[in-house]
């Protein structure tokens, strides 16, 4: 706990509350103050969400032609730590206008929503996690409600077929069996209604309104009806969504700026039903998972929930990166699935709309890995010790899967593997190529005896089917 002032900028008042955002990285909620959603559908729509463990997170923007940080280099409050990447000599005032100019140039004549999803489907994504909309206001869809978008006429890319880039993705995804869930930033720090110059702080913005909500509610609720009739355009116009992902936490009632997102969120669930609502960090009855940010629980959690994880070192696109390999990102899915998450992996797409050639080459090695292997991730639930001795455990029906990751291809890998389960076993097959010869029971465990290996290399992991 820390002593924060709200971010609407009511100074007058402070009170202890966990910070939501530090450096743009999301807290998560506690699990014993999650609350247990009694809709029946979204009830039955979390347990397809833990059946999925896999999602493609998607940053993408004007943004992109940077190379920097989304957003949070406009926001002054935030600058030490989010304009390390502006290395032209260029004042605080200069970047914004440079930065809300970039959708003059943005223009991604290379974007193709089918191989997207054709690469998605080969690297085993069961869902779409895709930015509508950041902090920065620019909005990837047709929005009727600001000309800060894709297809506005200053947008060069407005002519293009694929134009209302989310309508196509979504619609690419869904083709191939593929979930979606929309991204919306609850922030916008391009609309008047948020970020406004004629007040006392002037030019200089922090993350939160620049006037106070409570002292000006006529402004506050131009922004409420702004962002509600997005959500609601997104959630009625944009084909089915499994879920909507709230970013922006400190957009809440408890810092004083109610956008009323659960009315807006009832109000497009008699349209689609069951619909999830990830409202990070909030808590209530809108938070029907959490979402860790770059991190992964240190125990197994009993509610829903998704880390989100950069492939690369940013969330949005950055030149020359450096990628996660496929053995690391798998060995990263197994240490969130073993503990009952999802993982939600993010690829930064380029500014000309394709997809790094890097990041191209981890996903398809983690589908190759996911082709064989995949009984011991999707669908599964958490099963005793979880995490043990080197295996991770996941259960599906009368099948625990004991799942042996390796950190590099020169690891040792044994003939003969202890495996820390005690519940009765009547047989163990592995998948994949390698055969069982013997297993026996030990106290506290099972010792397998494999057939010797051809291979010289560590394999990324083998998982071995106890029934």
């Amino acid at each position: 706990m820390t002593e924060q002032v709200l971010q609407d900028g009511a100074e007058k008042e402070k009170e202890p509350v966990k910070e939501v955002v530090v450096a743009g990285v999301h807290n998560y909620s506690r699990e014993d103050s999650y609350v247990v959603p009694t809709d029946p559908r979204v009830l039955k729509k979390l347990e397809w969400f833990k059946d999925q463990k896999l999602g493609l997170m998607m940053h993408w923007g004007p943004y992109s032609q940077l190379g920097i940080v989304e957003s949070w280099a406009l926001s002054d409050g935030d600058a030490d730590w989010s304009r390390g990447g502006i290395d032209w000599e260029v004042t605080g005032e200069e970047f914004k206008k440079e930065y809300f100019s970039l959708n003059k140039t943005f223009n991604p004549i290379r974007f193709e929503p089918e191989k997207w999803a054709d690469l998605a489907k080969e690297a085993g994504m069961k869902y779409l996690l895709f930015t509508t909309k950041h902090h920065d206001g620019f909005c990837m869809w047709d929005t009727q409600y600001s000309d800060y978008k894709i297809t506005a006429e200053d947008c060069p890319f407005h002519t293009h077929k694929y134009a209302d880039i989310c309508a196509h993705l979504f619609e690419s995804f869904r083709k191939r069996g593929i979930g979606v869930a929309a991204y919306f930033s609850k922030a916008d720090w391009h609309v008047d209604s948020y970020w406004k110059d004629d007040t006392p702080r002037g030019k200089f913005k922090n993350r939160g309104p620049s006037y106070r909500p409570s002292e000006n509610p006529e402004e506050w609720e131009r922004f409420v009806t702004f962002t509600q009739n997005q959500i609601r355009e997104l959630g009625t116009g944009y084909g089915k969504l499994d879920a909507m992902w709230f970013d922006a936490g400190w957009v809440c009632a408890q810092s004083g700026q109610d956008i009323r997102l659960g009315e807006i969120i009832e109000e497009i669930r008699k349209i689609q039903p069951g619909m999830l609502c990830a409202d990070r960090m909030i808590g209530g009855a809108y938070e029907n998972y959490v979402t860790p940010e770059q991190c992964v629980p240190e125990r197994p959690l009993s509610i829903p929930w998704e880390s989100c994880i950069t492939l690369g070192t940013s969330f949005s696109f950055k030149y020359e990166d450096e990628y996660k390999s496929p053995r690391e990102v798998i060995n990263l899915l197994v240490d969130i699935v073993v503990k009952g998450g999802n993982l939600a992996i993010n690829v930064g797409p380029q500014p000309d709309g394709r997809i790094p050639a890097g990041a191209v080459k981890t996903l398809k090695g983690m589908g190759e890995w996911l082709s064989v292997y995949g009984d011991a991730i999707y669908g599964t639930r958490v099963c005793a010790p979880y995490k043990k001795d080197g295996i991770g455990f996941t259960k599906k029906a009368d099948t625990v899967y004991a799942i042996q990751t390796f950190d590099s291809e020169a690891s040792i890998v044994p003939d003969t593997v202890w495996i820390p389960y005690e519940g009765e076993v009547r047989e163990i097959t592995v998948l994949g190529e390698e055969k069982v010869e013997a297993f026996f029971r030990e106290e506290g465990g099972l010792r397998v005896k494999l057939a010797g290996r051809n291979n010289q290399t560590a394999p990324i992991a083998r998982v071995f089917c106890l029934k």
